[in-house]
């Protein structure tokens, strides 16, 4: 899908609280993430930390124009990409795309668009803490499956 082009993918729980210390070490990941030729950063766009790591990748885009920096929202279910859903936030995206797959229910939907984005990614950034039934852990727990290089920022 993104041919040539190092990605990464950033997910989390819906809500995190966010420190000047989380949005640090965030910062020098996106930085060294950008450093080591990752252009392409995809989002769920349903959490506090999504919402963290696009503020950070935006400020760094419109920092160094020169950097050709892909910000990607990926909707969790098939949908015509001209009509955003109401619940959308209106942000700026170089690209939307949708999962390969479609699934029936909203909640393993979001799993598996998770899921789609960590087997295009050589990075994943993350806010997982160990919880009961947490669909963040659960895809931390598969993007370590898949061997994939992940900083979790919750441990």
């Amino acid at each position: 899908m993104f041919k040539g082009e190092k990605v990464c993918s950033c997910f989390g729980h819906f809500k995190v609280v966010v420190t000047r210390e989380l949005r640090e070490r965030a910062s020098e990941a996106i930085d060294k993430a950008v450093e080591e030729g990752v252009c392409v950063f995809l989002f769920g766009g349903l959490s506090d930390f999504d919402d963290l790591i696009y503020d950070i990748v935006t400020a760094k885009k419109q920092k160094c124009s020169q950097l050709d920096l892909k910000r990607v929202f990926c909707f969790a279910q098939d949908r015509d990409l001209r009509k955003p859903p109401h619940w959308f936030q209106k942000k700026e995206y170089e690209e939307m795309m949708c999962p390969p797959k479609e699934f029936d229910w909203w909640y393993t939907s979001l799993y598996y668009r998770n899921c789609s984005m960590i087997d295009e990614s050589e990075l994943v950034l993350t806010f997982a803490e160990e919880r009961k039934n947490s669909g963040a852990y659960k895809t931390y727990k598969y993007a370590l499956k898949k061997h994939k290089t992940n900083i979790n920022f919750a441990i």
